[in-house]
């Protein structure tokens, strides 16, 4: 609520609720029953929602303020076009608003649903709130009704819901359905087609149920997936509930598997489809640490292993998939570069598990994001290579380093070290200092994303062994490779590769 000194009048913004009248609040009727004015929005044909919604509280002797839209969809030959044609509306209604508060009057401009919530009365509060006393009287929203005609939870738990309008472009529309747990869609009617779409695209489809002209004449509810386009007003909505204790909608998968990467740290480094995979999962197997990353989500199982068994870890998740589970295999970084990916369709290649469907989700990796930190060291051709020896020889490692390094390429080297593993970043510089100026550049990425982050770069030939782990990524520089001092970077300097060879 603002305040205003002088003997103006008071403006009120009243929400309407849904659309049934016995919906209003009492302090809705009561706001109504003390203005002098009371105005609402139509469109050029002069029939308001608003205004109906309340008409058995306006008096005979109550101002009515109609606020018709220039334009609603239709293209319109304003100077400005279509927003040009809107603003030029408001601050007229606004003025108009503003005659009747001036002279004393208690104006109350009507909503439907809620007055901050995709609403036209936002517009008038935008350029009278701070003007004139005003008070704002929240109502139940759209999306309330619609999830209370449906008669299912919308929300429970930690689960998030995101609201949507379906003006959004399709790919925009789809990254978010996949990303959220629950969701409401708005403003459908010709937007449909491309709704459906992303609800299709995301996966999301069959979970996702219709409500139109919710607690109104005329409303319908049903499956998002059985509604005719053609029969989509304006006032519709499209829902997906919670997911908690909710059966499992007919037309989904029987069982499959998908391996996600959940890139080198915590959740502002997932993507929306990986998001939406963990959220969708029955049950997540993975290395625990990985798993911790994952918020824990009530009926999802968790299936945490060491990071030593990776074929079994993957047989485990296809026989769960083969029972009919939708099992998300959680990777650090990206599934496919050092990580569980291989693992999985390794043994899914198997005949026992040749049915099973199998997908693999990008994440971003550990190479990507320390070369974001540091600049653009990767701005050129370069070379991935694990150094560790487990899984092969350190005779073949060091042969692809001699080749990678004569080729001039830039280096980016997991799995440097560990406690058992101490010699071999050692040994890789030494190596790469036979092909190499001492003087080039080499960063030193530790836990990207995460509490300990650290990034530095050094000389090639100053790099110390005793200052790497399992949890340090190296990025070896190419000959044309620079490392420049900035202002802005606090001394630490940024690295880049240009993307043109001198020869070129």
């Amino acid at each position: 609520m603002s305040e205003s000194s002088g003997s103006t009048g008071r403006l009120y913004g009243v929400g309407l609720g849904p659309g049934d009248p016995n919906l209003m609040t009492l302090r809705a009727v009561q706001a109504i029953g003390e203005a002098d004015v009371v105005a609402y929005h139509s469109a050029r044909h002069g029939r308001s929602i608003a205004r109906s919604i309340a008409a058995a509280h306006l008096r005979p002797d109550h101002i009515e303020e109609a606020l018709v839209y220039p334009v609603t969809t239709e293209t319109t030959d304003h100077p400005g076009g279509y927003r040009g044609a809107l603003e030029e509306f408001y601050e007229a209604a606004a003025a108009r608003l503003a005659a009747h508060l001036d002279a004393g009057r208690t104006v109350a401009v009507l909503a439907e649903g809620d007055p901050m919530f995709y609403g036209s009365y936002m517009h008038m509060h935008k350029r009278l709130a701070d003007r004139y006393a005003t008070e704002v009287i929240p109502g139940v929203t759209s999306v309330s009704a619609a999830a209370a005609r449906l008669g299912t939870p919308l929300v429970e738990g930690e689960e998030i819901l995101t609201i949507l309008p379906g003006t959004l472009p399709e790919e925009e529309l789809t990254a978010r359905l996949a990303a959220t747990d629950t969701a409401v869609v708005m403003k459908l009617g010709r937007t449909f087609p491309a709704v459906r779409g992303a609800f299709e695209a995301s996966g999301r489809l069959p979970e996702a149920r219709y409500v139109e002209r919710a607690t109104m004449a005329g409303e319908r509810t049903g499956e998002l997936a059985d509604i005719d386009p053609e029969s989509v007003p304006y006032f519709s909505v499209a829902v997906l509930p919670s997911r908690v204790d909710a059966p499992r909608p007919s037309g989904t998968a029987a069982g499959e598997v998908v391996v996600v990467g959940t890139g080198p740290a915590g959740p502002l480094w997932l993507t929306p489809q990986t998001r939406g995979a963990l959220a969708a999962a029955d049950a997540l197997v993975g290395y625990t640490t990985y798993l911790d990353r994952v918020p824990v989500r009530p009926g999802q199982a968790r299936h945490g292993s060491d990071n030593k068994v990776e074929s079994e870890r993957a047989e485990f998740a296809l026989d769960l998939a083969r029972r009919g589970h939708r099992v998300a295999v959680v990777s650090g970084g990206d599934p496919g570069v050092f990580a569980m990916a291989t693992a999985v369709l390794e043994v899914a290649s198997q005949d026992a598990y040749a049915d099973i469907p199998v997908r693999v989700l990008p994440g971003v990796t550990a190479a990507n994001a320390a070369a974001a930190r540091a600049g653009a060291p990767l701005g050129h051709d370069y070379a991935t290579i694990s150094l560790s020896d487990r899984l092969k020889p350190w005779e073949v490692i060091a042969e692809r380093l001699r080749a990678a390094a004569s080729a001039d390429l830039v280096l980016a080297l997991y799995n440097p070290g560990s406690k058992s593993r101490t010699w071999q970043v050692g040994q890789a510089r030494d190596l790469l200092l036979e092909h190499r100026s001492p003087d080039t550049p080499v960063v030193l990425a530790r836990d990207v994303g995460g509490p300990t982050e650290s990034v530095r770069t050094v000389r090639l030939a100053d790099v110390d062994p005793a200052e790497v782990d399992m949890r340090t990524l190296l990025i070896v520089g190419s000959s044309q490779t620079r490392w420049v001092k900035r202002g802005e970077d606090g001394g630490r300097g940024v690295v880049w590769t240009p993307r043109r060879y001198p020869e070129a």
